[in-house]
């Protein structure tokens, strides 16, 4: 699905060349995602790629995409062999957004890397406090609060905290993303001071017939 040369194709050489688990040291990736996604091109590359699917390829991506409470995520590559996936975040109008994941104060189970293609949206950075019994999150304290503009590149780090409040009309980001790096991962409401924990329903495979 990748065109030789192209900027997707040079970002995925890039990251199966590397000579270290991609998954310990993430920051590297970081050094080579933004001067790459600073290059020129990058949305036309994407557009064309799109529009290029065949049958089979419009089935997979379809296949692997999701809808979340805030944006529907594309997801344009994403091998087994790969220690890594590529995806495209589209967000819904506001006033389309449900009470979720993405503008409560949440992490991932897994590092990313993200560029703004389109649209802007408002990133807040938390520290959390995790309750040693339940090891649910108990609190957040706000850190920082930047509105994100196109070009504007963010890393994230399976242990931080985050949250996007909102999202301009329109806004659509490109992310690569590390393997899984935990079992689970944590979101907190402020306004309720509720946290959850967050396990993806193919781990919860192998115990399904026990729950009958």
């Amino acid at each position: 699905m990748l065109t030789r040369l192209s900027p997707l194709s040079e970002l995925a050489a890039r990251l199966r060349a590397a000579r270290f688990p991609l998954s310990s040291d993430w920051r590297a990736v970081d050094d080579w995602f933004r001067p790459w996604a600073a290059q020129p091109g990058l949305r036309e590359e994407l557009r064309a790629q799109l529009r290029a699917l065949s049958t089979a390829e419009a089935t997979k991506v379809l296949r692997s995409s999701r809808e979340t409470t805030t944006h529907f995520a594309w997801c344009l590559l994403d091998s087994p062999a790969d220690p890594f996936s590529f995806w495209l975040h589209e967000y819904k109008a506001q006033e389309d957004w449900r009470e979720g994941y993405a503008d409560s104060v949440h992490n991932h189970r897994y590092h990313f890397c993200t560029t703004i293609l389109r649209g802007d949206y408002r990133h807040e950075k938390y520290g959390t406090t995790i309750d040693a019994e339940t090891g649910l999150i108990s609190s957040a304290r706000w850190r920082r609060s930047t509105v994100c503009g196109a070009g504007t590149c963010i890393t994230m780090l399976a242990d931080e905290f985050h949250r996007i409040p909102e999202a301009a009309n329109g806004t659509m980001t490109f992310l690569v993303k590390s393997r899984p790096v935990s079992s689970f991962s944590l979101s907190f409401d402020p306004a309720t001071g509720i946290g959850h924990r967050h396990v993806p329903v193919e781990a919860r495979l192998g115990e399904l017939a026990d729950r009958i």
